[in-house]
Formats: structure tokens, C-alpha cells, sequence
């Protein structure tokens, strides 16, 4: 199967039903970024401390899977020059809005977040990826790849779930509340979802999901050469695990 191109439909129909990532930034949002005031998310509910990001101004920023008009727009009224890549062309029409909106420049690519071969070696000071690499099947591609476009010192900003959302059949707990254990790690709709359930998923073009394990999500980063820099655990808000764990990380890699 082309996973790819079904969760590249599957989030163009997000953005058709207003999914709350697909909603872009208003107005104010901008002019109060502008003036070097803003707030962004990796994760559900935490925004991203402010002293990750560094001076960005005048630099090279890659939104990496970010589309949706809430990010990359920010940051290119905050002074960088804003690449944005994302796999599905509803989401980048969400920037385009903000962007011809607001007089702002952002450079638009649709791709997959694990070939990043269209950037030269060394071209980006930062990365801002928030979750979404579940959405891929390999995350040490992703990490390989961020790696090498970066320059040196550079920053790569990144949220991802914690594997625990994974493991229990979320099915049985809208139906009775009851937390099971049925799955394992690393995690796959494609090979541990029952037939029936995953055959649903594909024709109502739900977005397919994957598991990774902290080894490759964390270990990952560091097997490619970052260091870790900073690090903090989230909530969704609302999510059936969250009055018993937090399922969302956010971490700082430095190159």
C-alpha cells in the first residue's frame, strides 16, 4: 500500500472537516509576531519555550510535515525566511492563505518528509517538525535526513507520541472505557490493526498511524549525530491515557 498517498488524502479531507491542526492563525496572531511576540506547539497543549528557537531572524527555517497555516506563517512574520514541506496540498493551501494574507514570503513544497533530497547539505539553522511522524513508517529516515540539511549548530525543534499511546485497543475503550492491552512496539495500523478495522479505516481515508519506539524516536536523533538539548512530556487533552500518563515529547537537537 502507498502510504504516502493515502495519508496525503487523508489529511487533505482533515483540512475539508476544519481538524483543529488545519485551522491557520489569525490576523492578530501575525502582528503580534511581527513584534517578535509568539508562542508555538510541538505538541498538544505546552508551547515550545522560547529559548529554543534562538535568534531567528534573517535565518533558513524548515517547516517539516507543518502545514496547516499555523506555524511557518509565524515564523515568517518573526523575521525567518520559511521553507515549508508537507505531503498533503490542502495543508499548504492553508499557508498560501496566511502567506498572501499577511504579504508574507514562504516557500511551498510538497514532499515527504523522509526525502528530504531536494535541500542541498547544510542549508536550514533550524528545523520545527511537530508531530507528525506518525504518520511514516520509518522515523530514522526523517532524523538522517534533518541531520544532514542542518548546518552545524543547527537546531532541530521535534514532537513525537510516546509508543504507550500505541499499545492499548483505543476500539474497546470507546466502548467501554476499559483500558486492554493488544498491541505492541513498534506499532503499525497496517500490520496489527484487525482486517475489518483497517479496511474501515481506508475507505473513510482516516490517516494511517505508526507506532515508533523511543529507541528510534529519541535514540534516533542520536544515532545520527544530534544532541539532546532540551526535553519536555505533554498532554492531548481530552485523550483516553491522559488522566494516567503524558503521550506527547517534545525535544531540543542541537547538530
Amino acid at each position: 500500500m502507498d502510504i504516502l498517498k493515502h495519508n496525503r488524502k487523508a489529511w487533505d479531507k482533515q483540512v475539508e472537516g476544519k481538524n483543529i491542526w488545519t485551522v491557520p492563525v489569525d490576523h492578530e496572531t501575525i502582528e503580534k509576531a511581527r513584534l517578535g511576540e509568539f508562542a508555538l506547539l510541538l505538541t498538544p497543549k505546552i508551547p515550545v519555550p522560547m529559548d529554543w528557537f534562538g535568534d531567528i531572524k534573517g535565518k533558513q527555517v524548515l517547516c517539516l510535515a507543518s502545514g496547516g497555516g499555523q506555524q511557518a506563517p509565524v515564523l515568517a512574520a518573526a523575521g525567518a525566511h520559511v521553507t515549508l514541506l508537507d505531503n498533503s496540498p490542502n495543508q499548504l493551501k492553508q499557508d498560501e492563505y496566511v502567506a498572501q494574507r499577511e504579504n508574507l514570503s514562504i516557500k511551498l513544497i510538497q514532499g515527504d518528509m523522509r526525502d528530504l533530497s531536494i535541500f542541498k547539505d547544510e542549508t536550514f539553522d533550524l528545523i520545527f517538525h511537530p508531530v507528525s511522524n506518525l504518520f511514516v513508517d520509518d522515523v530514522n529516515k526523517v532524523w538522517k535526513e534533518a541531520y544532514r540539511i542542518l548546518k552545524r549548530q543547527g537546531r532541530l525543534l521535534a514532537g513525537y507520541c510516546n509508543p504507550v499511546l500505541f499499545i492499548f485497543d483505543y476500539s474497546e475503550w470507546e466502548k467501554s472505557q476499559e483500558l486492554n492491552l493488544r498491541y505492541k512496539i513498534p506499532y503499525s495500523d497496517l500490520e496489527q490493526l484487525p482486517k475489518e478495522e483497517l479496511e474501515q479505516r481506508i475507505i473513510d481515508e482516516d490517516p494511517l498511524e505508526f507506532g515508533h519506539s523511543l529507541d528510534d524516536q529519541i535514540g534516533g536523533q542520536i544515532k545520527v549525530g544530534f544532541s539532546i538539548q532540551g526535553f519536555y512530556e505533554d498532554q492531548f487533552g481530552g485523550e483516553f491515557l491522559d488522566d494516567h500518563i503524558k503521550t506527547f515529547i517534545a525535544t531540543l537537537a542541537i547538530k
